[in-house]
């Protein structure tokens, strides 16, 4: 036992491990990455992509950059998964690399059970889906660790370093604002002079980013602001519930060992401005969570801080118990994924989310079913999810027919139903249409059904659209819903109230 303890303490058996189950993950990672079909959130993004702009409707435009450079060398789920795949390996491999450069003299048992600490969360182990959270994810946790190396020295150059990289993190989602406030927090709490020049030149370097997004937004209906701000609010309210989930999303992700390890112990002054990098952003999403539910995906970028802080903190017995924990869960979650491979789509129809599951499983079939109407057809769902996902599958865009949700809008971007009109229009949607959902927007109507893996899909084929109708009734319902631009916001253009109401301004 004091020989392992000893070879854990000098770095040998961590740093061994480390490598070690490196490969293995990676494997587990790229198989995952080829076997899962594309999500919608993943389709979405990836339309993105095809279709680049200065900005999209929900959020910054990084992904979607991202995602047009990797498309221009293919376009398989792997591929376009692959910096998820590596995000593990790449993060654990920074943490290892800054860690004596931030903490000079760190023993190397810390160093390396730091790294694996990363390397071995839960989130880490499964998640290979590429959305706006994995460039986010990058250029956070290399911002925060360029921060934690500027405040060693008080070096401007790795101040810079940390505003490039929180650049990146701007552009890719608008609560790495969260990260940008701890680090005001740290220099308030570790004041120098030097510190708030270093913050000041980390805001410069954001400046650019906020600057190009006003502008886009000003001439697209303050499409991010009104998403993020006010229509998928529109339901918030005070919930006892919420904090408790949040609390169940950070034990499952922290775990409980690695929970009761930083409670043990806060963090002392030497290790301050890592826990504020925890912290701050942890217990900003707590007060979220009194409204409204906070998406697993959204903390993954402050949880490596946690870890380090754990890795820093802790004794070394401790840490290494906390290891192998991690390490059997990690295990848990290969065993139990590797054998749901093995089920049937079918064994899983209890579930609700079963026909959307079927509908990204068997989206090629679908899509096959579709072709012979290609020529004559408009192809469309009654939501994005199954837009997007049907459209990255039969490589042609899926408009969404119908008032959608506050949800994916980009949509209104893109399709101008004004060159629709007389067309055709398929609409492939899983869900039976209400009595006279289609009628009033079409000269003739013709519905078919059919049945794959268990769930019934329903093809609504509408010939002679008729664009007047559906621009008095369903486009005038989703302006006076989703379009009610704030007057106090300077605005350059809106592409959805100028396209269909020329003469009238937004609500």
């Amino acid at each position: 036992m004091n020989g392992a303890a000893s070879l854990w303490k000098d770095g040998v058996f961590p740093r061994r491990l480390f490598f070690w189950l490196l490969p293995f993950l990676l494997v587990f990672r790229f198989w995952l990455a080829a076997a899962l079909p594309i999500t919608a959130d993943e389709a979405y993004f990836i339309w993105w992509g095809k279709i680049p702009d200065w900005g999209f409707y929900d959020h910054p435009p990084m992904v979607g950059w991202w995602l047009a450079a990797q498309l221009l060398l293919g376009e398989g789920e792997a591929w376009l998964r692959l910096t998820s795949v590596l995000q593990p390996m790449l993060l654990s491999l920074a943490v290892a690399w800054f860690l004596p450069r931030i903490e000079p003299g760190i023993a190397e048992g810390r160093r390396w059970t730091a790294a694996l600490l990363v390397l071995l969360s839960p989130a880490f182990v499964w998640n290979v889906l590429i959305t706006t959270d994995t460039p986010l994810i990058y250029f956070s946790v290399l911002s925060g660790l360029c921060w934690l190396r500027a405040r060693r020295d008080e070096d401007l150059r790795w101040y810079f370093a940390a505003g490039v990289f929180l650049a990146g993190a701007v552009l890719s989602k608008y609560f790495v604002a969260f990260l940008g406030f701890a680090y005001l927090v740290d220099v308030l709490l570790r004041p120098h002079r030097r510190a708030w020049r270093g913050l000041l030149l980390t805001y410069l370097c954001c400046v650019p980013g906020l600057a190009l997004m006003a502008w886009w937004n000003a001439g697209h209906c303050w499409a991010n602001y009104m998403f993020n701000f006010v229509n998928r609010n529109s339901d918030a309210h005070f919930s006892w519930q919420t904090p408790l989930v949040y609390a169940g999303t950070l034990l499952y992700l922290l775990t409980p060992p690695v929970v009761w390890g930083l409670m043990r112990r806060m963090p002392g002054p030497a290790q301050r401005s890592w826990g504020l990098l925890a912290y701050v952003p942890l217990a900003l999403f707590a007060v979220l969570s009194l409204e409204k539910t906070v998406g697993l995906h959204w903390v993954l970028s402050f949880l490596p801080f946690a870890l380090v802080l754990l890795a820093l903190g802790a004794d070394t017995v401790f840490l290494r118990r906390v290891t192998f924990f991690l390490l059997g869960f990690a295990v848990l979650h290969v065993a139990l994924i590797v054998g749901g491979s093995f089920t049937r789509l079918s064994a899983w129809h209890s579930l609700k989310w079963y026909d959307s599951a079927v509908l990204a499983f068997d989206a090629r079939k679908i899509a096959r079913r579709l072709e012979p109407y290609a020529a004559d057809y408009a192809f469309a769902s009654n939501g994005y999810a199954d837009a997007v996902t049907l459209g990255y599958n039969a490589g042609r865009y899926f408009l969404v027919f119908g008032e959608g949700s506050s949800h994916a809008r980009h949509d209104d971007i893109l399709t101008d139903f004004r060159a629709l009109d007389g067309r055709n229009i398929l609409i492939l949607r899983k869900s039976a249409p209400a009595p006279g959902e289609y009628e009033p927007y079409f000269r003739e109507l013709e519905s078919k059904t059919f049945v794959l893996d268990g769930v019934t899909f329903h093809q609504i084929m509408g010939r002679g659209f008729r664009f007047d109708r559906y621009r008095d009734t369903v486009l005038a319902t989703v302006r006076d819903r989703y379009y009610r631009i704030p007057a106090w916001l300077p605005r350059r253009a809106c592409y959805f109230c100028e396209r269909y109401w020329p003469e009238e301004k937004c609500p």
